[in-house]
C-alpha cells in the first residue's frame, strides 16, 4: 500500500527522506511477521482508549474490524507492504487509517511505538517459547521410547573419547532427556520474565492521558505492567535471554548431532539412522552420510552468532530507546527459526533410529571397561582406594601385554599382584556384571536406568 502523505514525524524535518535513507532504515521486511501481535496489542489498546472515555465505542468498533480485516489480508497474503512505511506499526495503522477513516488516526493516541514494539516483542516470544517447549517435548518423547528398548542393552561409555565404563544404552540416551530437560525449564523461566507489559510507557516517560495498563496488560494475557517507563522502552534483556536459551539447546543438539554422527559409522556401528533422513554422494553411490545431523551441528554457529551480536547491540547503548533496538529482531528470528527446525529435525531422526546391540556390546570387550568395578571390589576388601587404582592400573598393564580381559585373567595372576583377592572377584568382572553392580542413585546400569524410564514416562504424560 503506496503512501504519499508525510508521516506524522516527518512533518517536523524539511523534505523528503533520501531513498537511500528509506531502504536503510527499514524493518518491515523483518518485522512484518510480528503483525498478529501489532494487531492483537491495537485492539487491546484501542478498547482501553475506550473503555477511559478517550476514544467513543464507535471510534472503538471501527478500529477493532479495521484492525481485524487487516490481519486476514496478511494472513492470505493479500496485504500490500510499502517500505517507505518503515515497520509494521506504521503498516498496519496507514491502512487502517484508510479503512476507518478518523477513527483510525486515533489509535496511536496515548503510546510510541517504541512501548509498542517492545509489547510486540513479548507477546511474540511468549508464544515462541511455547512452540520450543513443545518441540523439546516431542524430542524427549522420542528419545524415552528408544531407551525402553534398550535398558538392558550396555555400550561403552566414554570420556575423552576413551571407552571408560559399561553404560545401559537407555542411560545414554536419557542423558539428553536430561539435557532438554533444563533447557524447557530455562524458557519457562525466560517466558515468565518476558510476560511483563511494557504498553503505556509511551516514548520514554509515560503519558498525560488516563491510560489503563493494567486493563490492557490483562487483555493481552501479561502477569503484570512494568514499573519503570525507561526501562521499559529500552529493555531488550528477554531477548538476549531467549537467544542465550537457543543457544544452548543448540549446543546440546550440536553434541548430539556429533555423537551419532561418529556412533553411525562404520567404525563404531552403534546407531543406524534411517535412509529418510541421510543422503548419499554425487559421485560414491555406495555412501549414507548423515546429512542431517550434520547441518543441525552446523547450525549450532547461527544461533551462537545470535547470541554475540544481540549482546553487542546491548552493551553500550545509553538509556531508553535507542534505533539500535530495531536490530534485536533479525537475530531473535535467526535463533528461533534454527533451533525450532533442528528440534524437530532431531525429533524424527531419533524416532526413526535403532541401535545395534551386538555391536554395542562387542565394543565392550576392548578397553577394560570393568577396571573401576575392580578397583572397588578391592575396596569392599579393605584395600585404600588409591592403592586399589594402582593395583588394577598394573593389572591393566599385564593385561595388555598377555592378550587378555581381566575377566580371563586366572585367581593365581589376581592374587600375584593383591592377596585378598578371592574367588568372588569373578562376580565384579565382565562389563555386564560390573553394571549391574552399579548401586547409586542416577547410575547407568540396567535397574536404574529402568527406574529412570518409569520416572520420565510418567513425568512427561503430565505435562
Amino acid at each position: 500500500m503506496a503512501s504519499t502523505e508525510k508521516k506524522s514525524w516527518e512533518q517536523r524535518l524539511g523534505g523528503c527522506p533520501d531513498s537511500t535513507m528509506v531502504e536503510f532504515v527499514e524493518s518491515l521486511s523483518v518485522d512484518k511477521r510480528l503483525y498478529k501481535y501489532d494487531i492483537a496489542g491495537s485492539v487491546a489498546h484501542a478498547k482501553m482508549l475506550a473503555g477511559q472515555g478517550i476514544i467513543s465505542q464507535g471510534d472503538f468498533r471501527n478500529i477493532r474490524k479495521g484492525l481485524l480485516d487487516i490481519a486476514q489480508r496478511i494472513s492470505q497474503d493479500k496485504f500490500e507492504f510499502d517500505k517507505r512505511l518503515e515497520d509494521i506499526h506504521m503498516a498496519v495503522e496507514s491502512a487502517l487509517a484508510a479503512a476507518a477513516g478518523p477513527a483510525g488516526a486515533k489509535l496511536h493516541t496515548g503510546r510510541s511505538r517504541n512501548d509498542q514494539v517492545a509489547t510486540d516483542m513479548r507477546l511474540w516470544v511468549r508464544d515462541q517459547i511455547e512452540i520450543l517447549q513443545s518441540r523439546i517435548n516431542n524430542l524427549q518423547k522420542a528419545f524415552v521410547k528408544l531407551a525402553s528398548t534398550h535398558a538392558a542393552d550396555l555400550m561403552p561409555g566414554y570420556t575423552h573419547l576413551q571407552r571408560a565404563q559399561p553404560v545401559s544404552v537407555a542411560s545414554y540416551l536419557l542423558s539428553f532427556v536430561e539435557q532438554l530437560e533444563r533447557d524447557f525449564v530455562r524458557l519457562g523461566n525466560c517466558r515468565q520474565l518476558a510476560n511483563i507489559c511494557p504498553l503505556g510507557s509511551g516514548a520514554v516517560a509515560g503519558s498525560t492521558l488516563a491510560l489503563d495498563r493494567n486493563f490492557t496488560a490483562g487483555q493481552l494475557g501479561f502477569t503484570a505492567v512494568s514499573r519503570n517507563s525507561i526501562d521499559a522502552v529500552g529493555d531488550r534483556d528477554f531477548c538476549a535471554e531467549f537467544i542465550f536459551d537457543c543457544a544452548v539447546i543448540a549446543a546440546h543438539l550440536s553434541r548430539l548431532a556429533e555423537d551419532w554422527i561418529v556412533f553411525s559409522s562404520q567404525e563404531f556401528g552403534f546407531v543406524r539412522i534411517a535412509d529418510a533422513f541421510c543422503t548419499s554422494s554425487s559421485m560414491m553411490p555406495q555412501k549414507r552420510n548423515p546429512d542431517a545431523l550434520e547441518l543441525i551441528r552446523g547450525a549450532s554457529g547461527t544461533v551462537y552468532g545470535a547470541l554475540t551480536a544481540i549482546l553487542t547491540v546491548l552493551k553500550a547503548q545509553p538509556s531508553g530507546y535507542n534505533r539500535d533496538l530495531q536490530e534485536d529482531k533479525r537475530h531473535v528470528f535467526a535463533a528461533f527459526d534454527t533451533v525450532s527446525a533442528c528440534l524437530e529435525m532431531a525429533g524424527k531422526i531419533v524416532a526413526h533410529s535403532r541401535f545395534d546391540k551386538t555391536r554395542t556390546a562387542e565394543a565392550l570387550d576392548a578397553g577394560f571397561t570393568d577396571a573401576t568395578s575392580l578397583a572397588e571390589y578391592l575396596v569392599t576388601k579393605q584395600v585404600p582406594f588409591r592403592k586399589a587404582h594402582g593395583i588394577v592400573g598394573r593389572l591393566v598393564r599385564h593385561c595388555e601385554k598377555n592378550g587378555k580381559s581381566l575377566r580371563q585373567l586366572e585367581l593365581k595372576e589376581f592374587k600375584r599382584y593383591c592377596k585378598v583377592v578371592d574367588i568372588d572377584v569373578y562376580d565384579a568382572i565382565g562389563p555386564e556384571k560390573a553394571a549391574l553392580r552399579y548401586a547409586t542413585e542416577g547410575a547407568c546400569g540396567p535397574r536404574q536406568a529402568k527406574q529412570q524410564i518409569a520416572y520420565w514416562n510418567k513425568y512427561l504424560a503430565k505435562r
